[in-house]
C-alpha cells in the first residue's frame, strides 16, 4: 500500500472514531479504537514500540515509546490534550528521524472537529 493510502485510511479511522465517541477520554481509549478500525480494515500495525537511544555501540533503553508503527511505514503520535504544541510535533519529528521513516500523524482527539486536531509532519531523510 502507497504511504498516501494508508495515511488517508488512517485518517478515515481516526474520523470515523471521533464522530462516534467524541472528544473527551483517555489517550488509550482511542488507542484501543484505533487499533480495532486498522484490524477491521486489515492494515498491519505494532502498537507501543519500544524506540532505544543508539549511543555509539549501544542502545540504550530510555522509556520512549511510539503509539503505533502503521504498515511499517507510518508513526502516529495520538494526544488529547487542548491543544497541540510544538513540543508534541517535534516529539514526533525525533521519533521519525530515530526510526529513519518519513511521514508520520500527530492526532489530537481532544478537538470539537478531528481535522483541526490532525498534522502531519514529514522527515525529510
Amino acid at each position: 500500500m502507497e504511504i498516501n493510502q494508508i495515511t488517508e485510511k488512517i485518517i478515515g479511522a481516526a474520523i470515523e472514531i471521533h464522530k462516534t465517541i467524541g472528544p473527551g477520554l483517555l489517550e488509550s481509549a482511542y488507542e484501543e479504537c484505533l487499533c480495532y478500525e486498522l484490524s477491521r480494515a486489515r492494515i498491519s500495525f505494532k502498537r507501543q514500540v519500544d524506540l532505544p537511544v543508539k549511543y555509539k555501540e549501544v542502545k540504550l533503553d530510555c522509556g520512549y515509546r511510539i503509539d503505533l508503527l502503521v504498515e511499517e511505514e507510518v508513526i502516529i503520535e495520538l494526544k488529547t490534550v487542548e491543544k497541540l504544541l510544538p513540543i508534541h510535533e517535534a516529539q514526533l519529528l525525533t521519533y521519525l528521524k530515530m526510526m529513519d521513516k518519513r511521514l508520520g500523524l500527530l492526532i489530537n482527539f481532544n478537538v470539537p472537529v478531528l481535522r483541526d486536531g490532525i498534522k502531519r509532519i514529514a522527515n525529510r531523510l
